[in-house]
């Protein structure tokens, strides 16, 4: 089981894993499946907190760990999606478990709104590859769909060109 260096993110001196990235290792150890049950739905009487727990299950075993999330515990960004962002809270702990990684994962984190901006941005948002971007122009080409090439990091050309593929593959 290895981890892929582009899902470590450095803060501040201190590395964090990203939830893709334990995902990533989940499915190297054969993550048979992931389930998600909401314990506590937000409202005024709790703060707008919600808590998640998350299960994860492997022919190995079955794992099971909480996540919760509230206005005061995200950036002004993520307020609006309290319960999915409890719920991938949940996802990378119990699959932090189930890696046996030690490392926090970064969607755990209560960003600073300045870090969150600014560092976390600068280190996550690197441009396309030459190859994405050529394969982007050919798939989009075929489909006839135009493409903002100026707002695609290579993280989102990766995600757009599996959709383009599955776009191609049902015509």
């Amino acid at each position: 089981m290895t981890i892929n260096e582009k899902f470590i993110i450095n803060l501040q001196g201190k590395s964090y894993i990203t939830y893709e990235g334990l995902l990533d290792l989940a499915h190297q150890k054969n993550l048979k499946s992931l389930v998600v049950d909401i314990i506590q739905i937000p409202t005024s009487e709790n703060n707008m907190t919600a808590i998640c727990k998350a299960t994860a299950t492997t022919e190995d075993g079955i794992y099971t760990d909480v996540g919760d999330a509230s206005p005061a515990s995200v950036n002004s960004n993520i307020a609006p999606h309290i319960i999915r962002m409890a719920s991938t809270r949940a996802k990378a702990r119990v699959l932090r478990d189930l890696t046996n990684i030690g490392m926090t994962a970064l969607e755990e984190l209560t960003l600073d709104e300045n870090v969150a901006e600014t560092e976390y941005n600068v280190v996550q948002e690197e441009p396309p590859t030459k190859r994405q971007v050529e394969t982007i122009k050919k798939l989009a080409d075929e489909l006839n769909v135009n493409v903002d090439f100026d707002k695609l990091s290579k993280k989102s050309a990766g995600t757009l060109i599996s959709k383009l593929l599955g776009e191609v593959k049902r015509t």
